[in-house]
């Protein structure tokens, strides 16, 4: 058998998911085929890339190396599809950058309604994002800048703000005893290990400066979204999360007391027509994905400085 890309996609959806079950209802194919698929691969590649638990199926060594290097081919396959389907139609595609977030999901329905198929290009940089829009090769972008970390905004660009200061929350193991609690408190995770993306743009230096004010000197490790929460998941580490992240049965996403860290969440382009013909799909997606989140939703209902929703826009 030799892999295609159904079998990467299949592979990607396990990792994200932490279930058979779930990615299988995710790829629309029944869960005995998927099994069946991921065995299939696991004879091809020679080891098992998933261990199977009573809580669902995490990455082994070999698995997180394999589902490391399918993510990239499975993007870069969806940039040639979309581009390809561009050129066959000649007409311009929307070109979007975007750090991560949970809202990308909604906005690209949105706007594949009313706009056709965007070209979508992600980075952990907002920076370089922002570099890409000024330069010409993206029309828009969607970022995120740390508190304390102002991004290096390129001449000609105009931000157009979606939320002036998102609390950042904490992802930590289900059985951590600071998970009982709905507000987690820093000095309850200090004996903890944490782990953060030295590639996002300020925020490493964000959460240093947030736990030595709490006076706080605890073990950093080094890592990527993904990785991560594989370590949440398994109680090797702690870690800030965007709060509208899910909680899964072996982790949990808990507000942090006194809200020490927020981003602020800016739509860039350089024009104010671009802005216009994105932004309100934007801010629809997000306050949807927001009032999903348990955790957020309430922060927004009973905890937030001010109203917070899509009527709640500052523009730069």
């Amino acid at each position: 058998m030799e892999l295609e890309v159904r079998h990467l996609r299949a592979l990607c959806a396990i990792a994200d998911t932490g279930s058979l079950h779930r990615a299988a209802r995710q790829l629309g194919v029944a869960q005995p085929s998927l099994s069946t698929q991921l065995r299939r691969i696991e004879q091809e590649l020679g080891g098992e890339l998933f261990t199977r638990e009573r809580t669902g199926c995490r990455p082994t060594p070999l698995g997180r190396i394999v589902v490391g290097r399918a993510r990239p081919l499975l993007a870069e396959m969806r940039t040639l599809v979309a581009e390809a389907r561009a050129a066959a139609a000649d007409e311009p595609q929307l070109r979007i950058g975007s750090t991560a977030s949970r809202a990308l999901a909604g906005w690209l329905r949105r706007l594949r309604v009313r706009r056709g198929e965007p070209l979508l290009q992600m980075d952990v940089s907002a920076n370089a994002l922002l570099n890409l829009v000024a330069e010409g090769r993206l029309d828009v972008a969607f970022v995120h800048e740390v508190e304390g970390c102002p991004l290096r905004v390129p001449d000609g660009l105009r931000l157009r703000v979606l939320v002036e200061r998102e609390p950042q929350f904490v992802s930590l193991p289900h059985d951590h005893p600071a998970a009982g609690h709905p507000v987690v408190h820093l000095s309850d995770l200090a004996a903890d290990r944490w782990m953060v993306d030295p590639t996002v743009d300020g925020e490493w230096d964000a959460v240093h400066r947030m736990l030595r004010t709490a006076g706080l000197n605890p073990r950093i490790l080094h890592g990527d979204y993904h990785t991560a929460a594989t370590l949440v998941a398994t109680g090797e580490v702690v870690t800030v999360c965007q709060p509208t992240s899910p909680s899964r049965p072996e982790m949990a996403v808990r507000r942090l007391h006194g809200d020490p860290l927020g981003v602020r969440l800016l739509l860039a382009a350089r024009t104010e027509a671009e802005l216009d013909g994105v932004f309100p799909e934007l801010a629809a997606a997000y306050w949807e994905t927001a009032r999903q989140a348990p955790a957020y939703r309430e922060w927004l209902e009973h905890v937030a400085p001010q109203p917070l929703g899509p009527d709640a826009v500052a523009v730069c």
